[in-house]
């Protein structure tokens, strides 16, 4: 695969008219490859003077007509970054959604993905819970289903992830995760419940029975979307692609 190129990964998942869609592909950031799948959460900026936001990648597509390798992703923004900017109803781990989704060729898309993200501090910092044990009885599969059918509308991502380890990333590499506000509120009330439990009893399957979200990654940022602003420049973006 060359440096600065972009290609699918795995098989298609679905056709509609001159449309075939995946589940992922994979580019090259900062010389290394990566794969991105429906559902991940990573950094991004739309432009060199723009502020670093979050895309969610929802949809991966090829017109078959023009041969055009296609995204659609929702951005988060800090509410500073927006044009209201931030006030005392923002919570410390709020971003802001922009309200129209964005669709942009693949190429520019790996264009926008960022790595540098030191100056980004917010974000509820997790401990991730235990799950060495879930190989036993079929439980890790039977959590990888469900998190399959709440993350990524019961697609079988099983193919991605083989992928994804092939290249050395864990089975969720990115340390990123955005709730609804109801969820974040769970996710908080959960990590009350569970403050001064051992540790021995910190399973995914205790975590999910309280009502919380079990996440592996390492160190990983919970933040929360509440809200939706209109981006005053993002429709002037040469990179957005609305004719599709």
């Amino acid at each position: 695969m060359e440096p600065n190129s972009v290609q699918w990964v795995g098989s298609p998942c679905g056709l509609h008219g001159p449309y075939i869609f995946y589940k992922a592909f994979q580019f090259h950031l900062e010389g290394r490859p990566r794969i991105l799948s429906l559902g991940d959460f990573f950094f991004v900026r739309c432009k060199p003077e723009d502020p670093i936001c979050i895309a969610e990648l929802q949809l991966l597509w090829e017109e078959r007509t023009t041969r055009q390798l296609l995204s659609s992703s929702k951005l988060y923004f800090l509410p500073e970054d927006t044009p209201q900017g931030r006030n005392s109803d923002h919570g410390e781990d709020e971003v802001i959604a922009v309200s129209e989704k964005v669709t942009v060729k693949l190429e520019d898309l790996a264009k926008w993905a960022h790595s540098d993200f030191s100056k980004w501090k917010c974000g509820l910092r997790a401990d991730p819970v235990r799950h060495a044990e879930l190989g036993k009885n079929g439980q890790k599969e039977a959590l990888m289903r469900y998190r399959q059918s709440t993350l990524n509308s019961g697609l079988n991502f099983k193919d991605i992830l083989k992928e994804k380890a092939d290249l050395g990333e864990d089975d969720e590499d990115s340390n990123l995760l955005i709730l609804s506000y109801p969820q974040y509120c769970r996710y908080r009330s959960m990590l009350k419940r569970v403050q001064d439990k051992p540790s021995s009893i910190l399973t995914d399957q205790f975590i999910l029975a309280l009502g919380g979200i079990a996440v592996i990654s390492k160190n990983p940022q919970i933040l929360y979307c509440r809200d939706t602003f209109d981006h005053p420049t993002l429709i002037e973006n040469e990179s957005v692609c609305d004719e599709f």
